[in-house]
């Protein structure tokens, strides 16, 4: 078709999805979407398939695919204009129940053209837990409401029985109605555009420039993985709760024009709340490769097509009914997703021409604790600690990662401001602070993660109570690239006011911790809960890393003087300047040492 028209449409298709998330952010009144940017916005073509993937956490690209599908199976020809349909059953498309799919058709002259979908994690789905991550339940019937898809909007008149339903069943319904007021607003946008669109250039050209952006993507990434050397790389990533540690293999293969990820090796499915579906399976390992491999290539099913997944079933990456799924996106899930960066990052490093954006894991380790009770107010609050979102930045094959530096799967993350916090919740923050060696040592240095900690603060009942899950701390997760070592892991702490500190206890905090790191806990009082979150892996190996860079880092206070020494292998003076010949001389020795113990 014309260039010029075919880049106009495209242009268009674009600020389409950013104008319907700019609505969705404006719309939402909870922190976990408008400042942490726990949303996905896509348009899709007719038959559900994607057409152009927008910004958020990309997990959701693929899955919400399998929504729009899933729904034109089940509703067929009872498809009308303006419907908007909800799914969020994780054995039919969704993540977890909490990650609720608004989906809605978008006709021309009657006619059914394409499809607009968008989520975002709601207040709460009346799951065991409040926020819905549940960490107690022991299948999917406690983990709150699940649709396999409902039609809440008939011919632009809201379902009001159905959404009753639904609002009957959550802690607090009127933030779970915002959420899907903001989901709705977001589609009528999305079609309003899509329409005006059409009706300028005609159904059967822009359907023709969909088509075409599809083929480019296709034949782009097809070049691209040609370029790449053939071969296998592995990875492994370990979840451990409760002392119980499953672990996600991936061996991926590239031959030819062909990429696939096949998980065959993985622990069964868990009794916990960690475990993912296959589609969710899919959108982890699409998280990072769409941003990894195709950062100048648009995200649409033209790449979906060379991409194959091998994932057993009654695994914990593909769990069957009822396995619980509440905790997969930062159980299995960020496990996929990991292990296909570092798979995706070892294959680029073996490559002259792509070595430059070969990317150590970032942010491998979410942290998932929600506060919910009485807020200063008198009302009831739920929500996320948003820090989860900062994340940590990779170092790559010519750079330090980026302190606080986000994540792959989600371009636009980030954390709410403390006073954003302290304004919603009963709390109030004692620190939140970069965090000394937690990034990935190497030549190149990964980001450092954060600290926090809050203690209670004007709460009406003397406190909060929070739910904490995730992969656990017992790991480290951000794997290093190229000789790189991986990030710090997290850690959680439980500070008593009460109980005296123990010898090497954080000083900061009040009275002895306790680590905890699943399940519920109370921060009543003067307690406080401490979190530490992971930096991401580091590139090279840390005794080629620039002595000066080390010395910067330990003035920065972003690696402590001990880990300079022992394991950059540098001498600092006093003053914090580097001895050259001592640092010569330990790095020469620690080497030495290395192939001795290769040699043995």
């Amino acid at each position: 078709m014309d260039p010029m028209t075919f880049s106009i449409i495209r242009h268009r298709l674009f600020r389409i999805v950013d104008e319907a998330v700019i609505t969705l952010k404006h719309v939402s009144g909870s922190a976990i979407t408008n400042e942490g940017h726990d949303l996905m916005v896509s348009l899709y073509g007719a038959d559900g398939s994607l057409l152009m993937g927008g910004v958020g956490f990309l997990h959701h690209l693929t899955s919400a695919a399998e929504a729009c599908k899933a729904v034109i199976r089940k509703f067929g020809d009872r498809i009308g204009e303006g419907d908007v349909y909800l799914l969020n059953d994780p054995y039919t498309a969704a993540l977890h129940t909490s990650d609720i799919y608004l989906v809605a058709p978008i006709h021309y002259d009657g006619k059914l053209v394409a499809w607009s979908a968008c989520f975002v994690h709601v207040y709460d789905i009346g799951a065991m837990n409040p926020g819905g991550f549940s960490p107690q339940s022991i299948d999917i019937f406690t983990e709150g409401f699940s649709s396999p898809g409902i039609k809440i909007v008939d011919k632009g008149e809201m379902v009001q029985d159905v959404v009753d339903t639904i609002l009957n069943m959550v802690r607090s319904p009127e933030m779970v109605m915002l959420d899907l007021r903001s989901m709705i607003a977001c589609n009528n946008v999305a079609r309003e555009r899509m329409q005006s669109l059409i009706a300028k250039y005609g159904p059967e050209t822009v359907n023709e420039a969909g088509a075409e952006l599809i083929r480019q993507s296709e034949e782009l990434l097809r070049a691209r993985l040609l370029e790449l050397p053939d071969g296998s790389w592995q990875s492994r990533q370990y979840l451990d709760v409760q002392g119980e540690t499953a672990t996600v293999r991936l061996t991926m293969t590239k031959k030819g024009d062909r990429l696939i990820f096949d998980f065959t090796g993985s622990s069964p499915q868990s009794r916990h709340s960690i475990n993912c579906t296959y589609w969710a399976a899919l959108g982890g390992l699409f998280a990072p490769l769409f941003p990894l491999l195709c950062y100048d290539i648009t995200w649409n099913e033209g790449v979906i097509r060379l991409i194959e997944m091998i994932a057993p079933e009654g695994s914990v990456v593909n769990c069957t009914r009822p396995a619980p799924v509440s905790v997969a996106t930062v159980g299995a899930i960020q496990s996929v997703n990991n292990a296909a960066c570092a798979t995706i990052g070892k294959m680029l490093a073996a490559s002259d021409k792509y070595r430059e954006q070969a990317t150590a894991v970032w942010h491998a380790n979410h942290f998932a604790i929600f506060k919910f009770g009485r807020n200063q107010k008198g009302g009831q609050s739920i929500g996320i600690l948003t820090e989860t979102f900062a994340g940590a930045g990779g170092a790559s094959a010519f750079a330090d990662g980026v302190d606080i530096g986000g994540e792959v799967p989600n371009p636009i993350s980030r954390m709410a401001n403390v006073e954003t916090v302290e304004a919603s919740f009963p709390i109030r923050y004692l620190f939140r602070k970069r965090m000394a060696d937690s990034g990935g040592p190497g030549r190149w240095r990964g980001g450092t993660g954060g600290e926090l900690a809050i203690v209670p603060h004007k709460a009406p009942d003397g406190g909060l109570h929070y739910v904490i899950s995730g992969k656990g701390d017992r790991h480290p997760m951000s794997d290093g690239l190229a000789g790189g070592l991986p990030g710090g892991p997290n850690a959680y702490l439980w500070a008593k006011s009460g109980e005296a500190a123990a010898a090497g206890d954080d000083g900061r905090l009040p009275g002895g911790a306790q680590a905890v790191s699943w399940g519920v806990f109370p921060l009543m009082g003067e307690d406080a809960l401490y979190v530490r979150w992971n930096g991401g892996g580091g590139y090279g190996d840390p005794l080629d890393r620039d002595p000066e860079n080390v010395a910067k880092d330990v003035v920065g206070a972003l690696v402590s003087a001990d880990a300079a020494r022992d394991i950059y292998g540098v001498v600092l003076s006093e003053q914090g300047v580097v001895d050259t010949a001592a640092t010569d001389a330990l790095r020469g020795s620690m080497k030495a040492e290395r192939m001795a113990g290769e040699a043995a």
